[in-house]
């Protein structure tokens, strides 16, 4: 197996040795490709749909060129998925690094694990190309911070999949409330339920024949392969996930942030476990966060197993000010006074669920949309990964708050925990040889 610095030392003289198939080959033939942008989605399970029905929207800037997963089978029926959506058949590739080789790709799209986010925007960096990548951009604030310093080195775009902050409706009613309609906005509380089943004890087993562990498995430290891990439960196993708060909690953290106007907080605070199911889940199943600021405080709940809806709602964000409130949610806005009464509403017309894993919609249509402007005509992204980066590093700290069971007092300008050194350690990770990302 190549390792990073071998790739990257590739790169650096030019080497290539990607053999495209002959429909990749012809892309270039077809009439007006050139003025549309060559994207390469990796990681295809779940969330890659949306990528897929996204740039579906966007066809007339953009085209799926090359897709990419560790797991054959995977890769083989988002393939022709993406040859029945987009009209013509992609190159594929079970090794993204070959891809990255491949000079007509002009940007990425990352919906692999959480483990692979960060090293591997930070490799599509260093190849030139411009990367949008799911939340949570990173595994660890350490890589958060890289990405960051990475994206300016390199100076191509990286937009974070926070695509709520191109839903119109979110940001007309953020800006309402930064135009003073509730007052003085100083608490923001986030939730999110779900009613997900034990992924049991899982046992040592024969990797499956169509998957390639140890690339899957690339900066992680090895594991044995085991049966109850891929392709979606990863995401529970600290080596590989953030758990849920990372997982779906990014987005309405990053909107209750967003509509306070903060950044770092000077504490953040967290408690809950795994109460539901004893199994082979290495995070909470319940928790709750407080962040706090000199004036003003966001709150998260998180109940991965136990449905119980809030106001009505499975996810979603509350910002409270001095003369009233505001509940916001993926499907629209409702504006209340301070006695809790209506006094406006907006609905998009459809309704979303946190059982759905793939996330087919207008807003992540948009945040494409925003993204690809971004290269093509200099757009401000919604989403710019300094900005994003901000919510992951507290919920990363929320994490960490959880495992040393303690409040940490954090340093506003970066997020780094203050005299803790415990709880510093976790700021980074190891990482298996020859895999480190490095700016």
């Amino acid at each position: 197996m190549v390792t990073r610095r071998e790739f990257i030392d590739a790169l650096a003289v030019g080497t290539t040795g990607l053999a495209l198939s002959a429909t990749a080959k012809s892309y270039g033939q077809i009439m007006g490709s050139n003025d549309r942008l060559n994207f390469a989605v990796i990681g295809l399970n779940g969330r890659a749909y949306a990528h897929l029905s996204s740039l579906k929207a966007n066809k007339a800037n953009a085209r799926i060129s090359h897709v990419c997963d560790v797991d054959s089978n995977i890769l083989k029926k988002f393939a022709t998925e993406t040859e029945r959506e987009m009209g013509a058949a992609p190159a594929t590739d079970k090794d993204f690094r070959n891809i990255l080789k491949e000079k007509d790709v002009d940007a990425i799209t990352i919906a692999t694990p959480d483990h692979w986010h960060a090293p591997m925007a930070i490799l599509g960096l260093q190849a030139g190309k411009h990367v949008y990548v799911e939340k949570p951009c990173s595994h660890n604030p350490a890589e958060g911070a890289m990405l960051v310093q990475a994206q300016r080195k390199y100076g191509k775009l990286v937009q974070m999949g926070t695509q709520q902050r191109s839903s119109p409706h979110t940001i007309e009613i953020v800006d309402k409330i930064h135009n003073g309609t509730i007052g003085r906005a100083y608490y923001a509380k986030a939730w999110y339920s779900n009613v997900r089943k034990s992924i049991g004890t899982g046992k040592e087993a024969p990797v499956p024949s169509q998957l390639d562990w140890d690339l899957w498995q690339g900066p992680a430290p090895r594991q044995a392969y085991r049966d109850n891990v891929q392709p979606y439960n990863w995401h529970w196993f600290r080596v590989w996930g953030t758990g849920e708060t990372l997982n779906n909690g990014t987005h309405e953290i990053d909107v209750c942030r967003w509509a306070l106007g903060v950044d770092f907080p000077h504490s953040v605070a967290s408690s809950g476990g795994r109460y539901h199911f004893k199994d082979d889940w290495q995070f909470y199943d319940t928790l709750l966060t407080t962040f706090n600021y000199e004036d003003k405080m966001i709150s998260w709940e998180g109940k991965c197993c136990e449905g119980m809806k809030l106001y009505g709602r499975d996810r979603g964000s509350v910002i409270m000010g001095t003369t009233g409130s505001v509940l916001v949610d993926r499907d629209g806005y409702e504006i209340y006074d301070l006695k809790g009464k209506k006094t406006d509403e907006f609905k998009v017309g459809s309704a979303t669920s946190s059982s759905d894993l793939t996330g087919r919609d207008s807003m992540t249509d948009a945040h494409f949309a925003n993204f690809i402007a971004g290269i093509r005509t200099g757009a401000k992204l919604n989403a710019p990964i300094a900005v994003g980066n901000v919510a992951v590093t507290m919920l990363q700290l929320s994490n960490v708050s959880w495992e040393v069971n303690r409040r940490l007092e954090l340093d506003t300008a970066d997020g780094k925990v203050k005299n803790d050194s415990e709880a510093m350690k976790m700021w980074g990770r190891e990482y298996e040889h020859g895999w480190a990302p490095r700016v």
